[in-house]
């Protein structure tokens, strides 16, 4: 059996379901430029400015002369073993300038929910060495399931407010200290630096779940869409038909393989095996692979809902650009192809795909049919709604002429029955009222024999078949 092979195993069976790791990207560094009003570390001549009402930690990693420091009214200094400040008296430091005012920059802003503050890897290996997972706007951050990670060697301060009391995550790790129970991080968060760094109307909380389900868990962020879509900016889209990833703030222009899966499907054994098919080969190094199971709402013809079956998604889109999607397109075709051979053996029971040129992508017999049953369950509802409306006397249907019915028919069609009446069928002046006939002599002549008159009618004697001649 080959390395990559039992690798696979060793994931499938030892490894959480979809779980990744999170690490928060801003700091609250006193060595980050891009912390301070002016780009720049403060130096000897400058004069430092905390905001007096901020609340703030922040991590000191070396030794810094200023010529003055104003400090919050709530807030610390994280010193690293060795860090210090010294007080100098201007001028001592020819590259430092004349000297400015330098403030620290507002960290209140910073929020949770903000899909571009997080990166996300596979695995800690990853994380450290920078492979990092693209996911959908909503996995961006934190999923209950996934393990946070703050840098080490840094501070932070984050608004964690949600539309819930708590947001769970699998664990938490700060400063190189994992807190993989929920009391030992409730110790943290009473803590001076815990107060400091996470603020907002929710807690965080540790809650060790996991995920146990072989085909992954759903994140647990759909709650949050809102406050996670108002952070985030759509751009403008030039492809034919863009695309709505589920978990996804915007359209894009790429490509999205639904997959139906059964219960032999092993979400993580199949990351690594995309990882494989698509994103190692050259052709496909522009290409971003978003992986997850969701759980998307149905609608019959737009309007008409039905229960929402969790799928597996994969959200390709390519790094070129927010309108091209070529190699997006036909990585997905790849992935599709893939599914359909060796569906059996990965627990794919059906792909579909949705391409953003327009092109059909291979949907399969699937969508024909749900479309064909979408419009007969219309009709039979519109049928039903109208006989319940109609019996509640809610609506009053325009009456038909009545039909005669088979037997009224077939008795109008007899001539009479003997001893009625009789059946006279049109009036006819000239034979119905003798009074009516012309009185010119033999103009007609009844002879007794010419014209007879019996029960079913009047019957006349035509001169050239009479009896006489036909006997003859």
């Amino acid at each position: 059996m080959s390395l990559q092979a039992v690798t696979l195993i060793w994931l499938a069976l030892f490894s959480p379901a979809s779980a990744l790791y999170k690490q928060w990207i801003p700091d609250t560094n006193y060595e980050n430029a891009t912390n301070w009003d002016k780009g720049s570390v403060p130096c000897g001549t400058d004069r430092v400015y905390f905001a007096a009402e901020r609340k703030v930690s922040v991590y000191v990693e070396t030794v810094h002369s200023v010529l003055e420091m104003r400090l919050p009214v709530d807030g610390e200094l994280v010193l690293a073993p060795g860090a210090a400040f010294l007080s100098s008296s201007g001028g001592s430091d020819p590259s430092c300038g004349g000297g400015v005012t330098a403030r620290f920059k507002d960290s209140e802003g910073l929020k949770w929910f903000d899909p571009g503050l997080w990166r996300a890897a596979a695995s800690w290996d990853d994380l450290q060495a920078g492979r990092y997972v693209f996911s959908v706007h909503e996995e961006s951050m934190p999923c209950q399931q996934d393990d946070v990670v703050f840098r080490p060697a840094s501070s932070f301060r984050v608004d964690v407010s949600s539309s819930q009391l708590t947001v769970p995550v699998q664990s938490v790790t700060i400063q190189g200290q994992k807190f993989s129970s929920g009391s030992s991080f409730s110790q943290y968060l009473a803590s001076r630096s815990g107060k400091l760094q996470f603020h907002g109307s929710s807690s965080l909380a540790v809650v060790p779940s996991g995920c146990s389900d072989p085909s992954g868990c759903e994140c647990g962020n759909a709650a949050n869409r809102e406050r996670i879509c108002a952070s985030v900016a759509c751009p403008e889209l030039a492809c034919p038909k863009p695309l709505r990833p589920v978990g996804h703030c915007c359209d894009i222009c790429g490509a999205i393989v639904s997959l139906q899966f059964s219960e032999a499907f092993n979400l993580e054994s199949y990351r690594q095996r995309l990882q494989h098919l698509v994103l190692n080969k050259p052709d496909y190094q522009s290409v971003r692979l978003g992986l997850s199971k969701v759980r998307e709402e149905q609608r019959l013809l737009g309007f008409i809902p039905r229960t929402a079956q969790p799928k597996i998604q994969v959200l390709l889109l390519e790094n070129n650009g927010e309108s091209t999607s070529r190699l997006a397109e036909a990585a997905a075709k790849d992935i599709a192809s893939d599914a359909r051979a060796n569906g059996a053996n990965l627990g794919i029971e059906e792909a579909e795909i949705g391409l953003s040129s327009g092109d059909a992508g291979g949907a399969g017999a699937g969508a024909v049919v749900g479309v064909v049953f979408a419009v007969l369950l219309v009709v039979a509802l519109v049928l039903g709604v109208g006989v319940y409306l109609r019996r509640r006397g809610t609506i009053t249907l325009p009456s038909l002429p009545s039909m005669p019915s088979i037997k009224s028919w077939r008795k109008s069609s007899e001539v009479g029955e003997l001893g009625g009446p009789m059946d006279h069928g049109f009036d006819n002046p000239m034979f119905d009222k003798p009074t009516l006939m012309p009185s010119e002599p033999d103009l007609y002549v009844d002879s007794g024999k010419s014209i007879s008159i019996t029960q079913s009618g009047v019957h006349f004697v035509n001169p050239a078949y009479d009896e006489t001649d036909f006997n003859a």
